[in-house]
């Protein structure tokens, strides 16, 4: 892989405690959607035992003109650096990884269970299966506990209207503490879920990002119900 200086242009919050970080895209620079980079902080302020390298989807699909990462602002010195640094700062950019990316046989819908910050890859590969206009069925099941806590949620609902062929299954699990109303599903994904949506639940392939717990309970619901786990791909999300 090729290794690049990347220079931030742009944050913004997308959601409680949740950020994202615009970087300018290096030329001739290409990746497929749902792909990650390593970013590397230059001479930080300060730094910890978990060092000055992240890993992170990009979130952003491959046609935006710049790099995209989202992450939750957890409390370690990587994450303090990165929320304060000045736009125009350099880091290093080591990319693109990874294959938690889209199928080509369009006749097999493609089924996304995805949790919190887990949603960076696939917000990139739904962004650009509507871009493309591919006629792949695409369900996106997305938990969060709240809709204050849920990245992009307007946005990847918005594009229901673009993609005829995607279809967007938000859930929430803790409405109580919510100051929102919500009309749409609540509860964890489960099987019941899954089949209001999907008559076959044994023809899809699945991909499920989030944090390790929920992969494991994802993949032990679809094992139930008859789904092969060559039909199971997996990104876990730990320590975001």
């Amino acid at each position: 892989m090729t290794i690049y200086d990347v220079k931030l242009i742009d944050r913004k919050e997308v959601a409680e405690n949740t950020m994202a970080f615009y970087f300018e895209k290096p030329d001739g620079f290409t990746y497929k959607a749902g792909q990650f980079a390593d970013f590397t902080l230059i001479d930080p302020k300060e730094t910890d035992a978990e060092g000055n390298i992240r890993g992170f989807s990009l979130s952003n699909p491959p046609y935006a003109k710049e790099l995209m990462i989202t992450t939750r602002l957890r409390d370690t010195a990587f994450k303090r650096v990165l929320k304060t640094l000045p736009f125009g700062t350099v880091l290093k950019f080591d990319a693109a990884y990874g294959s938690f990316t889209l199928h080509n046989n369009k006749d097999i819908p493609a089924v996304y269970l995805t949790g919190g910050i887990g949603i960076t890859p696939v917000r990139s590969i739904v962004m650009q299966a509507a871009k493309d206009k591919l006629s792949h069925q695409i369900f996106l099941f997305y938990s969060n506990h709240r809709p204050e806590d849920t990245a992009f949620l307007d946005e990847l609902k918005a594009l229901e209207s673009e993609n005829p062929n995607y279809h967007f299954i938000p859930t929430m699990t803790d409405m109580d503490k919510s100051k929102k109303k919500w009309h749409d599903e609540k509860g964890y994904i489960n099987k019941a879920m899954l089949e209001k949506y999907i008559k076959d639940l044994t023809k899809p392939i699945y991909y499920i990002s989030g944090p390790a717990a929920m992969v494991t309970a994802m993949r032990k619901t679809l094992n139930e119900a008859g789904v092969n786990d060559d039909n199971i791909r997996t990104e876990e999300f730990s320590g975001y």
